[in-house]
């Protein structure tokens, strides 16, 4: 079965979780981390939500509105409200999926603190309508969110480095990963600072229980990944045995993780350092992946392709549809797992529904969070090859 996501793991991740540990692993991995995304510092934290959540408070924000998509995941909002202040939601753009800038900018106002810039399935952020807001807003704060992006480009210009900071998420399903994990990057060495200062007030040092489970954890992906024991992994998922495993919110609740404070392991780190050098290979594949599809699917009239954006490093390929369940279920029965990303817009959920920020209309995020499909991207192009073939009812 082709699944529709798959870490990109071979031995020297393997390797690399395996070997003795070296007090400076953490380091280490920051280091390269920043060097492999242009900037001067990177910040390690035990998840994505964790460095928000700090940077938010190193950047002296308190019962601030902080603006976000309504179409994110919604890890964001809960690092917002857990770090004391209120996410103000955004509609998309239908041209890219992205938050609507011209919306966002009605959206501030004397309150408004932060504004995360989400570059959602790798596309990039317009860059240029983002600094058009900064030179009329100077006081305002600028997060970019990269946990699909990564150093996705516009116009070629990395999106991480525009704004005060970028963050990051390196859980299993990410272009990279760190098992776990996320990450802060900043040119601003005194942000930086304080970010670091939070880290060592606020995260405990990571304990030998956890690190073994996360040990444990890496070890797992590799027979669940593989190809013959995938199916067997599927058929319990879609009957709700692995909820405890793969299912990463409660639509009624705002909360974390219970280790969010709880540090990055050396594991991880080792695992990050190992992955970092494979990320350049990783996101010209998925680029390779994303043109075929593009080619091969246009046909179809059913099918909505997303756009094709010069310096997007599609963390997820993303077209959308009328019935997705029907489409899901004939590609499943041709061994194509396909998947639904994001498949709510945070403000109609329970936890949000009746709060201030969440009293925009915000209709395009509605209709992507019904119809976006995520076709595989990690499978290499016989896998895309076997989805096209499962979406059009040929054989490859």
């Amino acid at each position: 079965m082709i699944p529709r996501l798959k870490p990109q793991l071979d031995w020297r991740e393997l390797a690399a979780a395996l070997r003795p540990p070296r007090s400076d692993d953490v380091a280490r991995f920051e280091r390269a981390f920043a060097r492999e995304m242009g900037q001067r510092h990177a910040v390690a934290f035990p998840y994505g939500r964790t460095g928000l959540a700090l940077l938010l408070e190193a950047m002296g924000l308190r019962n601030a509105e902080v603006i976000c998509p309504a179409y994110t995941c919604v890890v964001v909002p809960h690092a917002i409200v857990v770090s004391g202040n209120e996410p103000v939601f955004v509609d998309s753009s239908e041209a890219d999926f992205n938050m609507d800038l011209d919306l966002a900018e009605a959206a501030i106002s004397p309150r408004t603190g932060a504004l995360v810039a989400t570059s959602i399935f790798g596309y990039p952020v317009d860059l240029e309508k983002l600094e058009a807001i900064r030179s009329r807003h100077p006081a305002l704060r600028v997060i970019q969110d990269c946990a699909h992006s990564f150093a996705a480009e516009w116009r070629g210009r990395a999106v991480q480095r525009a704004g005060d900071a970028a963050i990051f998420g390196l859980n299993i399903s990410k272009l990279i990963t760190s098992i776990f994990g996320g990450m802060v990057t900043t040119d601003d060495e005194v942000l930086a600072a304080r970010l670091r200062d939070l880290r060592r007030q606020r995260v405990r040092a990571p304990s030998l229980a956890k690190s073994v489970r996360r040990l444990l954890y890496i070890l797992a992906v590799y027979p669940t990944f593989w190809g013959p024991a995938y199916g067997l992994v599927n058929r319990l998922e879609r009957r709700g045995l692995l909820d405890r495993f793969v299912k990463y919110y409660d639509d009624a609740a705002i909360d974390m993780p219970a280790d969010y404070l709880e540090g990055l392991t050396a594991v991880e780190a080792r695992v990050g350092i190992a992955q970092l050098r494979k990320y350049r290979g990783i996101v010209a594949r998925r680029r390779s992946i994303a043109e075929f599809y593009g080619e091969r699917l246009a046909t179809l009239e059913w099918l909505q392709l997303p756009p094709r954006i010069e310096g997007a490093t599609y963390s997820h390929y993303v077209p959308r549809v009328k019935d997705r369940g029907a489409v899901m279920t004939q590609a499943l029965e041709a061994g194509v797992q396909l998947g639904e990303i994001i498949e709510y817009s945070v403000p109609e959920m329970a936890a949000y529904r009746g709060r201030a920020g969440a009293s925009r209309p915000c209709p395009v995020a509605g209709q992507m969070a019904r119809s976006t499909i995520n076709l595989p991207v990690c499978g290499g192009l016989a896998g895309a090859s076997r989805t096209v073939a499962a979406l059009t009812g040929r054989r490859p």
